[in-house]
């Protein structure tokens, strides 16, 4: 089945985390990241929840998940070391609405999380459809060695800039060919070695040079 490729926008938004395990601590530092608003149901919790938790960062259940409880939750990841309780919840969950990722369980989720790689803004990710977590952590430290910080910079740089050439750029089709050829190695190894000056210069003269005088 082909998956539909999405980036959701979670500030705000009601998640809950069934179990307080290592697998759940994972989950809930990736929505709080997000911005969500988590709640945890188990009985017990890892001293790493433990502590977001005392700090107000999420709200604790502290019982092992009822039904009922799975109501107004946007999403719901079931992480519990209980397949059947696990089930039991993605069931629940799905009755009343949300979507549901199972930790143990890749034929019931409504969704995957890929493993990803953040570089600022940039954000890249691997899924293998929940086929081989390990191959996608694979994959992810391969992508991560290639694609490194001065990539998330020079984002950054493009978003300052954006402004500012699209003045320069009269039209489309001078702005898709400056864009296109302004990703080069040079300006991406001058952020490499910290010189965010030179590269930002370097994009400019590129844009006087593109324009319709040049």
């Amino acid at each position: 089945m082909e998956l539909y490729p999405v980036n959701l926008k979670l500030a705000g938004r009601r998640c809950a985390v069934i179990g307080g395990g290592a697998v759940a601590e994972r989950k809930v530092k990736s929505l709080i990241t997000a911005g969500a608003q988590v709640t945890v149901f188990s009985p017990v919790l890892t001293p790493g929840l433990s502590q977001l938790q005392e700090n107000g960062r999420l709200a604790w259940v502290a019982r092992v998940y009822q039904a009922g409880d799975l109501h107004n939750f946007f999403l719901v990841f079931c992480a519990t070391n209980e397949p059947a309780a696990n089930r039991q919840a993605a069931k629940d969950a799905q009755a009343a609405g949300a979507l549901v990722n199972v930790a143990d369980a890749p034929e019931l989720s409504d969704f995957y999380v890929p493993a990803h790689i953040v570089r600022g803004d940039l954000l890249l990710t691997i899924s293998t459809g929940g086929g081989s977590p390990a191959l996608a952590r694979r994959l992810r430290e391969e992508i991560a060695a290639r694609y490194g910080p001065e990539y998330g910079h020079y984002l950054a740089l493009i978003a300052k800039l954006r402004p500012e050439l699209k003045g320069r750029l009269a039209t489309t089709k001078e702005r898709e060919k400056f864009w296109r050829e302004t990703i080069d190695l040079e300006a991406l190894d001058l952020l490499k070695q910290g010189k965010f000056n030179e590269a930002e210069e370097r994009i400019r003269h590129a844009a006087c040079c593109t324009g319709p005088e040049s």
